[in-house]
């Protein structure tokens, strides 16, 4: 039985695998954030003189992309991208993901809404039917905390704050626990909508166009 930390270095090893064809001299690739794509960066760091930069979703991944002496570019300088590749907290079947576990969702949809395609890297441990049993991550201004947790309520969620953590925005995480997701895209417009919610961990409105999914029989594709 693999483990789940060789899981996600098979499944990087994948993503590897399948953006070098599409590497061009031109290339800026998109990078997201997590422990997956900290090992996708340091594969893909063997391969750095085969695309010309990259534009990341963290201060976490910006360094450690620069460690390995790949160039990273302000997203202010990129107009497009062929691809962005990060991992996600659960994928189901559509391609719907739940992201913000480590809290970068904003940054992440940020930087994925100028890239053409999204590549998903997970486990099979992130494969779901139905989304939600992974808390909900949002980013909220910290005014507006409490407004926000009241209307999330509303809609049924148990609302925890992340104490003590600070996004590279400078703002809150709550974590919404107990929703029941049957309409991904029409929840995350409506938790959008919310006064005081600068992101939400919903990527359906724009979801993946591909997923890479390491399980002890190989890797395989969702697309």
């Amino acid at each position: 039985m693999y483990t789940q930390d060789q899981l996600k270095q098979q499944v990087a090893a994948a993503a590897i695998d399948f953006i070098l064809p599409k590497l061009q001299a031109d290339t800026i690739l998109g990078i997201g954030t997590g422990s997956t794509v900290d090992l996708l960066i340091d594969a893909l760091a063997e391969h750095k003189d085969k695309f010309k930069a990259a534009a990341s979703s963290s201060e976490r991944s910006t360094q450690r992309l620069q460690q390995h002496g790949i160039t990273v570019l302000d997203l202010n300088q990129v107009a497009s991208m062929d691809w962005y590749i990060d991992g996600a907290d659960e994928i189901d079947a559509q391609l719907n993901m739940t992201k913000g576990g480590g809290g970068a969702l904003t940054r992440e949809k940020i930087v994925a809404s100028v890239a053409q395609h999204f590549l998903c890297i997970v486990d099979e441990s992130k494969v779901v039917a139905q989304l939600g049993a992974f808390p909900l991550p949002i980013e909220v201004i910290p005014m507006a905390r409490q407004v926000v947790t009241r209307r999330l309520e509303q809609l049924g969620g148990q609302v925890k704050w992340r104490s003590g953590f600070v996004t590279d925005n400078g703002n809150d995480i709550i974590d919404v626990h107990g929703l029941t997701i049957t309409d991904p895209a029409q929840l995350e417009s409506q938790i959008n909508d919310i006064p005081g919610v600068v992101c939400c961990g919903l990527f359906a409105l724009s979801g993946a166009s591909v997923a890479l999914v390491a399980g002890q029989q190989g890797v395989t594709t969702m697309s």
